[in-house]
């Protein structure tokens, strides 16, 4: 295990015990769990927002779309590939502006700087979600296979971090998600759980959570594909791709063998989509460390 893996996960495990930071994500949570269609959530407008981050991403990217015009003018849930923490910036920079998009993304990784929580409070759009980073397992798992110098911070983990696995919150976020689809609104998913960390793969099974969401709120599932975004430099290409929507019937209880049928939909659609032949360019790379750090 890197010591950058436990540098990281050291800072994880600060972020779950700094009061401003669970303050924020409580405050956050209650304001949109009393969302219902005529009560919507304080927001920043949507132009406005998408102008603002298109701006920032531009000067540091080059930015190829394709097929944006897949993505209908109707609530939906777009289910994104993950390999980088700017991946919801650039999805929310490019995607239309109707309807409104939220993201539900990892709390700590969103708000463990004090500029970030100013910066998304004020934005809005963003469901966060507490659970355990993979980084965190890894550690726990190599303290209870012998590894001395790991144990204090092992326990550390497991008495400070949220697993975000206890009913409670399950149902709460359940209940933001289906209210944001009923009141017009829509969501970006990430369903592979978890940030990849190869160009052109997928982790694979799908999280049955997007799947169910759809069928429960009888929105369709686009599938969208990002490219490059794995490895970042100053004006590096990157790319979103867009796929047709997936459309299910709505069943406010779906069955299991309802959710397999869309999930495996849902994968062949987004494997689909991947690059088969992706080569990481070469050459001098400007502002590697700063653009593949800042958001962590």
């Amino acid at each position: 295990m890197s010591a950058a893996t436990i540098k990281r996960v050291q800072e994880g495990v600060a972020a779950a015990s700094d009061r401003a930071v669970s303050h924020t994500i409580e405050s956050i949570l209650q304001r949109l769990d009393a969302i219902d269609r005529d009560r919507p959530e304080p927001r920043v407008n949507a132009s406005v927002r998408r102008f603002v981050l298109r701006s920032l991403i531009h000067i540091l990217f080059r930015v190829k779309v394709e097929d944006l015009d897949k993505i209908p003018q109707q609530p939906a849930i777009l289910a994104v590939n993950h390999l980088h923490h700017i991946d919801p910036l650039l999805l929310l920079a490019e995607f239309p502006t109707q309807p409104y998009y939220y993201i539900l993304g990892d709390a700590r990784t969103l708000y463990n700087k004090r500029w970030k929580r100013f910066i998304l409070r004020l934005a809005g759009g963003v469901i966060p979600l507490e659970r355990i980073w993979k980084e965190e397992v890894a550690v726990v798992a190599a303290a209870k296979a012998g590894r001395q110098d790991l144990i204090d911070l092992a326990t550390t983990i497991e008495q400070t971090v949220r697993t975000g696995k206890d009913i409670q919150t399950l149902r709460q976020i359940d209940r933001i998600v289906l209210r944001i689809l009923a009141s017009g609104d829509g969501m970006v998913l990430f369903p592979e759980g978890k940030l990849g960390n190869t160009e052109g793969k997928l982790h694979l099974p799908l999280k049955r959570g997007t799947v169910i969401y759809a069928l429960r709120a009888g929105v369709p599932i686009v599938p969208v594909i990002l490219i490059g975004t794995h490895d970042l430099y100053l004006r590096k290409e990157l790319t979103i791709r867009v796929g047709e929507p997936l459309h299910f019937t709505q069943t406010t209880r779906p069955k299991r063998q309802e959710v397999d049928i869309a999930l495996e939909a849902l994968q062949k659609a987004m494997l689909a989509l991947l690059p088969t032949d992706y080569q990481e360019p070469t050459g001098v790379k400007l502002l590697r460390y700063f653009l593949n750090h800042i958001l962590w």
